[in-house]
């Protein structure tokens, strides 16, 4: 039987997101399906895309979404919710039934984060509001196309794998958080334990995970202030997370993680040396608040991607349990 353990107390090094192909190079541009049925936003978000290298195809409904999937052969599909003919929901359900592995992206309008986290369990990959469109979407798209394209130089040797486990430490920096990430999606599939949709969707739930791990738990930032830092790093300023990383006692914390994955089973725990969290204050899953909260949208990925999510008792510890879609559901 073959057999992999890797105990590797170290610190990964910096990585950056797997980057989008260049045209001028030659390379392919993604592909990018567009299922919406108001002409005027089409526009507005093909303008974005292609703005961005994008090819944009766009179908004014999921069905003619859907029927055009063979002739376009999209990398990622990006749905509004509501829809004639075929709506998002039906879309992303379809789509994870005979294409699995073509990601989908959910559009959402305010109010309607009940169906978004629907269709989070019918499968997409992730959602993004309409109001936050402009700050999000492109974000987004290159998150899980860089999951997608997790590198496979390993691959024949990795599909070998029936088991294996790590043990990482890592300092406080964010540029870990995608390759750790990627490294455990390509371990997942040499485990054959989820399809290439699933294989992301853990690799998204992992990354915010980890995020919070090391921003609110380990650095104590809040939402604003995180919020707040984005704005400076585009400005090319020091952020706050850099000044935290050289004070006390936020340098001397790490994030402590450990998987263990087998063709039946993966466990993910993160432990972060901060000062956790009021665990009860946690909304159950379909809780409404749940949205609502800090960090909110990372728990309603997390709780709808993992089979299993649970905090110990003082909150700076998650463990992630991930089973076969046969049994996890």
């Amino acid at each position: 039987m073959g057999f992999c353990r890797f105990r590797s107390r170290v610190f990964l090094p910096c990585k950056d997101r797997i980057p989008l192909p260049d045209a001028r190079k030659g390379e392919r541009m993604p592909r990018v399906l567009i299922a919406e049925d108001s002409m005027t936003q089409a526009i507005q978000f093909q303008m974005m895309l292609e703005e961005a290298s994008y090819e944009v195809s766009h179908f004014e409904d999921g069905a003619k979404a859907l029927d055009a999937i063979e002739k376009v052969r999209p990398d990622i599909v990006l749905t509004d919710m509501d829809m004639p003919e075929m709506n998002g929901l039906e879309l992303v359900s379809s789509l994870r039934f005979q294409y699995p592995s073509i990601p989908a992206v959910l559009m959402t309008a305010y109010g309607s984060d009940e169906l978004a986290v629907r269709a989070l369990e019918e499968g997409a990959a992730a959602y993004v509001p309409k109001a936050k469109l402009d700050e999000m979407l492109l974000g987004t798209l290159e998150q899980v196309l860089g999951l997608m394209r997790a590198d496979r130089s390993y691959a024949s040797l990795i599909d070998c794998l029936n088991y294996n486990e790590f043990d990482f430490t890592l300092h406080n920096d964010p540029a870990l958080i995608e390759p750790l990430a990627d490294l455990m999606q390509q371990m997942l599939s040499g485990m054959k334990l989820c399809d290439t949709v699933e294989r992301v969707r853990v690799g998204m739930a992992l990354e915010h995970a980890l995020a919070n791990a090391m921003l609110h738990g380990n650095l104590e930032l809040t939402r604003e202030e995180i919020e707040e830092d984005e704005a400076t790093a585009i400005e090319g300023l020091r952020s706050e997370v850099e000044e935290r990383q050289s004070l006390q006692p936020y340098c001397d914390r790490r994030i402590h993680f450990h998987a263990r994955m087998s063709t039946e089973k993966a466990t993910f725990v993160i432990r972060d040396d901060g000062q956790g969290f009021d665990t009860s204050t946690v909304p159950k899953p379909g809780d409404d608040r749940l949205l609502e909260r800090e960090g909110g949208q990372g728990l309603v990925l997390m709780t709808t991607f993992m089979s299993e999510v649970r905090f110990n008792d003082n909150g700076t510890e998650v463990t992630l349990v991930k089973l076969p879609r046969t049994t996890s559901n």
